[in-house]
């Protein structure tokens, strides 16, 4: 991308990338126009042109633009701070619910963004999603303590199931159309709460 972009006025930078988030949230990648994009930047299609090379830049600008977003807000909030691992994860979720209710495009563009799979995007989309999604990336931000949880349980393998169970849930609510987010957090609080009864060791902190 042109360095230019990031030399133009807040206000102007953020025209371009909310009117990216909204057009990608609205019709996915394959089928969103820059034409539109740049139109609701207020902006020629051949001067968005100038800034992103083709679409797919722009797409994977903003994939990592709201990755960032996300990370600086949940660091903000304390989300990594708590001592226990559900508790991390239920702070986690508010924070991520509290941008749906925010920010409807950036939350809804990163959510469809997670399942993306044109394969123009695949291998770059899994590589930014690995980024963060890692047991040992997580395992890095969040404390997993062995105490807390019942004895003898493969830690690496309760959290595969636990984040592919997210991410199931995430699909089907996505799947229905535009995602509520007290539906959202009400249902991944329940399956906080489930996993609590399953994984942890009788007595200990949640």
């Amino acid at each position: 991308m042109n360095d230019s972009f990031f030399e133009l006025p807040e206000e102007k930078r953020l025209r371009i990338i909310n009117a990216g988030l909204r057009v990608f949230a609205r019709y996915g990648y394959k089928k969103s126009p820059m034409n539109e994009i740049a139109a609701e930047a207020g902006i020629s299609k051949s001067l968005l042109f100038y800034y992103f090379r083709n679409k797919k830049e722009l797409y994977l600008y903003l994939a990592n633009y709201s990755v960032k977003l996300n990370r600086e807000e949940m660091l903000r909030q304390g989300s990594y701070e708590h001592r226990g691992f559900f508790d991390s994860l239920a702070a986690g979720l508010k924070v991520k619910v509290e941008l749906l209710r925010t920010y409807p495009e950036l939350a809804m563009f990163e959510l469809n963004g997670y399942f993306e799979k044109d394969p123009e995007l695949k291998d770059e989309i899994n590589a930014l999603v690995g980024s963060y999604s890692s047991y040992e990336v997580q395992t890095s931000l969040i404390n997993i303590d062995p105490e807390e949880f019942i004895e003898g349980l493969d830690l690496k393998m309760m959290y595969r199931i636990v984040y592919l169970a997210a991410e199931g849930y995430l699909w089907e609510l996505i799947s229905r159309g535009n995602v509520d987010p007290d539906e959202l957090e009400a249902g991944y609080m329940q399956l906080i709460d489930h996993w609590k009864k399953i994984y942890l060791r009788k007595g200990a902190k949640p």
